[in-house]
């Protein structure tokens, strides 16, 4: 028979490809970014709080904090470096206003891990009372992370267009909360089951929305005059204009 150890590893090696998966999905929204060489209405949030959620579950797996949590390292690991691409590209193209913004937050994101790990190696001697500490700032950062879309579908119902809301990233986010859902209640984990439980949820209400104002979302069009020639009642040649739209 095969123990619930093994299965929980199967699980968690397959959440860590899912996982994967949801840290590339954002790839094609920062191409876009490339080729317009500007963020436009893209929303830095969620990579703000991708990044220290994926900085608090790297510190939650090591063995002085949570023994036996390995493969929640690995996958943060590979997360919060390419988070911090990212990140990267927007600050580059990213006017002064928003580029302060992000910086600030940043700033204010390494005092804090800096202060969180001071304070747990100093203050907590104890692996269960480690893990109490940064499992409950865990729970609290997955779900701000999960959450962090919000600002995205509000403008999606505001704007009735889907554009700045990519459809791949939800439907990776669906599976990823699944995925590390069922990880964590197989060998039972508070910590990793109440954020991935709601980042289901919350998952699950951005393809509703999807849904509801994909077919709503304007077209990009644009003008495209053509020359052409025009005969005159005279039988002379004069040039002109014919204004066509083309569909992006």
């Amino acid at each position: 028979m095969v123990s619930a150890d093994v299965i929980r590893n199967v699980v968690g090696i397959v959440g860590n490809v899912i996982s994967f998966g949801l840290f590339l999905a954002p790839v094609q929204t920062f191409w876009k970014i490339f080729k317009r060489k500007g963020v436009e209405e893209f929303s830095p949030d969620p990579y703000l709080a991708t990044l220290l959620n994926c900085m608090l579950w790297v510190f939650y797996g090591l063995p002085f904090v949570h023994p036996n949590s390995m493969l929640v390292v690995t996958i943060n690991g590979i997360g919060l470096a390419i988070e911090a691409i990212y990140l990267g590209i927007y600050l580059f193209y990213a006017p002064n206003k928003k580029r302060l913004r992000v910086l600030a937050v940043l700033g204010i994101e390494a005092v804090f891990m800096v202060a969180l790990a001071l304070g747990v190696l100093l203050g907590a001697h104890t692996h269960h009372a480690r893990s109490m500490i940064v499992g409950i700032l865990c729970v609290i950062a997955g779900t701000a992370m999960y959450a962090s879309p919000l600002t995205v579908m509000t403008k999606v119902i505001r704007t009735k267009s889907v554009e700045y809301m990519p459809l791949f990233l939800s439907v990776v986010g669906l599976f990823n909360g699944m995925c590390w859902t069922a990880y964590a209640l197989i060998k039972f984990d508070l910590f990793i089951t109440i954020p991935n439980g709601l980042g289901v949820l919350l998952s699950i209400l951005q393809l509703v929305i999807y849904c509801c104002y994909r077919n709503s979302t304007p077209k990009n069009e644009k003008n495209v005059e053509l020359p052409t020639v025009l005969p005159k009642p005279d039988n002379t040649i004069s040039g002109g204009n014919i204004s066509i739209t083309v569909e992006q």
